[in-house]
């Protein structure tokens, strides 16, 4: 119930933000929270049964996306959403989910060091296809996402750290290899992120026009309803992947500065959980996905606010909480009710 508290709070001051900028957005994600909120206490009181059947759940929630690239809803030329007519469902963010729950419990399997070995190739296997999928659909931002999650996960499970090392030392080496499978725009965007006059009424102008909102904010912000960058639209996507610059335009560094504590404030409600499971010898399954809930909020956290400060490039990364969209907001949720 602790970890409620701070993100129900965020997830309001996203519908704040959301007044600000247009009234009928924030009342359809007043609704979603609502949603959420149900979402949240159903899982809570049913938690042992999802996280017995968590492969299930993996596996279903990987057929759908799967399914996503033949029946996908289109837009912008990405299929990320299946369209169930009252509502759009985005598959990798329940995926994402169910992934932290399959992976902390296979990686904690098998006593030796051939062992260990066999499980990290399998699950590597597992891992690389469905980062591939993402990648592919594209969502360059939740491939981000799928892989930090794996990345924490690896480094605290007992898979002997030499192969892990050894693996992040070979995915570093053939890195630049991917600038040959992104697209076109996203070429650009990290073009324009190392030089932001590149193309400054395209590539760049979400970058700038985000630094230019932070900034008019000031200290105590223009006032609810008053940011002219995103009520003018001068701000694109100022509902979603650039919800904090349009936060701080309205509320200034103040509510910024409040956003960061709030996400904070459950940052170390986690830690101090995952302390808890990581003193136990038989609880390290569950230190496992605290870890992977953890890098789920804090990695999202860090990307987009940082991108919407200019500090990373832009990779369409939503703010969990406060960005608008019902299928990450229940999913956030409905990880917050599982986690044990």
């Amino acid at each position: 119930m602790t970890f409620f508290i701070p993100s129900f709070i965020l997830s309001l001051f996203g519908i704040f933000t959301m007044l600000g900028i247009k009234e009928k957005i924030a009342f359809n994600q007043a609704f979603y929270l609502i949603l959420a909120v149900f979402v949240f206490f159903f899982t809570k009181r049913f938690a042992l049964v999802f996280r017995k059947n968590k492969t299930i759940f993996f596996w279903l929630s990987f057929f759908l996306l799967v399914i996503t690239f033949f029946l996908g809803l289109e837009s912008r030329g990405s299929k990320r959403w299946l369209n169930f007519y009252v509502f759009n469902f985005q598959p990798s963010e329940i995926l994402k989910v169910f992934f932290i729950f399959y992976f902390s419990s296979f990686l904690e399997k098998g006593s030796f060091y051939l062992e260990k070995i066999k499980i990290f190739l399998k699950n590597l296997l597992i891992f690389l296809i469905i980062v591939f999928l993402v990648f592919k659909q594209p969502d360059l931002g939740n491939a981000i996402i799928f892989s930090l999650i794996f990345f924490t996960l690896l480094f605290s499970s007992s898979i002997p750290k030499k192969i892990v090392f050894n693996f992040i030392f070979f995915s570093f080496f053939f890195l630049p290899l991917g600038w040959f499978f992104l697209k076109d725009y996203q070429r650009q965007r990290i073009v324009s992120f190392f030089n932001p006059h590149f193309d400054y009424q395209g590539a760049s102008y979400h970058m700038i026009q985000s630094i230019i909102s932070v900034g008019a904010g000031g200290f105590f912000g223009r006032g609810l309803g008053f940011g002219t960058q995103s009520k003018l639209n001068f701000l694109p996507e100022s509902h979603t992947d650039f919800i904090f610059a349009s936060l701080v335009e309205q509320f200034g560094f103040l509510g910024g500065f409040l956003i960061l504590v709030l996400y904070g404030f459950l940052f170390y409600l986690l830690l101090k959980r995952s302390l808890f499971f990581l003193k136990q010898k038989d609880e390290q399954e569950n230190f496992l996905v605290i870890m992977g809930v953890l890098a789920y909020f804090f990695f999202q956290m860090l990307i987009n606010i940082g991108m919407n400060m200019g500090l990373f490039p832009i990779t369409g990364i939503v703010l969990p909480f406060l960005s608008y969209g019902g299928s990450a907001l229940i999913s956030s949720f409905f990880l917050l009710g599982l986690i044990p």
